[in-house]
């Protein structure tokens, strides 16, 4: 039959007939069909749709092994906190979730109280806290992956050296505690000088993302969690550019002394409540 605008979708979605992936053929029904009412819709010109091919074409350009810029680009787009909801859905007190982000990497492993601040300097501060299950008994032995961006505002990652800072692995104890010396986090601008960066300018929408320390906890017998830490009073925390932010993860800040420097720091606690699988 002739292809035109008015059975388009539904010539398409019958070259899908023979798909024997169920699950492969819902979901490109639903992205045809959706699709194509967009452009029905809006009736984009020619020029006009070459500008969003010309674009995606940037945005994987712009990915290395160092960058993610199609990650960024479902963040800033509400879609990757979207997914986050709909496959971690809470049924008591568990910590919530947010986005894993683009600057994830390996890190080392350190003890208990190590500085994960090797390079930068900022105020220093101590976080730490306790990992249980929804009874509060204690979750000895689990993995916490943590990382964040230095007072400049960037992650090592995206200093183009071979330097792990600000990111490290280490392990509850047998109480289910964790400590660990950094500096205070700061509000940060998601990178700007690729795609995203010109989407964004183009949306007028700024690019902050509040102050967080990143967190992925893994233990046998739990669902591995993907979380942030958030600091009270940031002025992005209504406005995170990839609207990460969850009032159950925000923490205030308090003042206190190190016990091993001796010195003045700052205090985050953050305990995290595990969800069994």
């Amino acid at each position: 039959m002739d292809f035109n605008e008015n059975n388009a979708t539904e010539a398409v979605l019958n070259s899908f007939a023979r798909i024997e992936d169920k699950r492969l053929k819902q979901i490109m029904n639903s992205i045809i069909t959706h699709l194509h009412q967009v452009v029905k819709e809006v009736e984009p010109t020619e020029e006009e749709w070459m500008k969003a091919i010309m674009f995606l074409t940037k945005t994987g350009q712009k990915c290395d092994d160092r960058r993610q810029e199609f990650i960024l680009l479902s963040d800033v787009l509400g879609v990757s906190m979207l997914l986050d909801a709909i496959n971690n859905r809470k049924s008591n007190e568990e910590t919530e979730t947010t986005v894993l982000g683009p600057f994830h990497a390996p890190s080392v492993k350190i003890n208990n109280g190590d500085n994960i601040a090797k390079t930068v300097s900022g105020e220093n501060c101590i976080v730490s806290g306790k990992i249980t299950d929804v009874n509060n008994q204690p979750v000895s032995g689990a993995s916490i992956e943590v990382w964040q961006s230095g007072p400049d505002g960037l992650y090592d990652v995206q200093k183009g050296d071979d330097i792990v800072d600000l990111r490290a692995t280490l392990e509850t104890l047998d109480d289910g505690s964790y400590m660990f010396r950094t500096v205070k986090p700061q509000y940060y601008p998601i990178p700007v000088d690729g795609p995203v960066g010109d989407l964004l300018q183009n949306l007028d929408r700024h690019p902050f993302r509040p102050a967080h320390i990143h967190f992925m906890v893994k233990s046998k017998g739990y669902k591995d969690l993907v979380t942030h830490v958030f600091i009270d009073g940031d002025k992005y925390l209504e406005s995170d550019t990839v609207f990460a932010v969850k009032k159950s993860l925000i923490r205030k800040l308090e003042h206190g002394i190190d016990d091993e420097s001796k010195e003045k720091c700052l205090l985050l606690n953050f305990d995290i409540v595990m969800e069994k699988e």
